[in-house]
C-alpha cells in the first residue's frame, strides 16, 4: 500500500515542474492532431490512435498526471470537434484511464507484457463496462444492445493498439527522448 501512494505522491510533486506542463502541452498537441483524424462508426464506436500520447504522459509523469492529461485533453477535444453530446461521465472514463496506465507504466520497465495487461485491463473496465454504461445512458440505448459490438472492436484493437504503444515506447527510448525527458536538470526546463 505503501508504494502505491508513493506512486501518486511522485506523480502529483511532477507537476511542480515546467517541464512536465511543457512536455505534456506538446503531447497534447499530438493528441489533438491524432484525434482529428478519428475514424466513427455511428455514435457508439470510434477508432483512433489518440490514446497513445496519454499512455506516453503517463508513462513519463504517473498516474495522477496521466489522469489529469487524459481528462483535459478529452475536454478540449470535444470543444475542437464536437462529436455527439458532451458527457462527464465519459471524461471521468478517460481520467481512470490515464490513472491505470499511469499505475502500470511510471517509473517501471515497460515490457510486451506490461502493456498488454494494462491494456486489457483499460478496454474491460473503461471502454467496454463503463464507457458502453456512460453510452447507454447518454443516447436511451439498452447497455446489452450496445454491448457486443464494442467489446468485439475492443477484442479487435486490443493487441493491435497494444503493439503500437509498444513499438513507439521502445523507439523513442531507442532513440534517448525519455532520457531527455526525464532528465531533471536539461537545458533549464526544470
Amino acid at each position: 500500500m505503501k508504494k502505491f501512494v508513493t506512486l501518486f505522491t511522485a506523480s502529483y510533486k511532477e507537476l511542480r515542474y515546467v517541464r512536465t506542463i511543457t512536455i505534456a502541452a506538446m503531447f497534447g498537441a499530438i493528441a489533438i492532431i491524432l484525434g482529428m483524424f478519428s475514424i466513427n462508426f455511428g455514435n457508439y464506436i470510434r477508432l483512433s490512435f489518440a490514446s497513445i500520447p496519454n499512455g506516453l504522459i503517463s508513462c513519463l509523469f504517473g498516474p495522477v498526471v496521466g489522469g489529469l492529461f487524459s481528462g483535459s485533453m478529452d475536454v478540449l477535444k470535444y470543444l475542437l470537434k464536437p462529436n455527439g453530446a458532451f458527457f462527464p461521465g465519459l471524461t471521468l472514463v478517460t481520467v481512470l484511464s490515464g490513472v491505470i496506465y499511469g499505475c502500470f507504466y511510471y517509473k517501471k520497465a515497460i515490457t510486451l507484457k506490461r502493456v498488454l495487461i494494462s491494456k486489457l485491463i483499460v478496454m474491460l473496465i473503461c471502454n467496454v463496462v463503463l464507457n458502453t454504461l456512460c453510452l447507454s445512458i447518454l443516447y436511451g440505448k439498452g447497455f446489452m444492445v450496445l454491448l457486443p459490438a464494442r467489446a468485439l472492436k475492443n477484442l479487435v484493437m486490443w493487441p493491435i493498439d497494444s503493439m503500437i504503444f509498444y513499438s513507439m515506447v521502445k523507439a523513442l527510448d531507442s532513440i534517448g527522448v525519455f532520457k531527455i525527458i526525464q532528465k531533471p536538470g536539461t537545458a533549464g526546463l526544470k
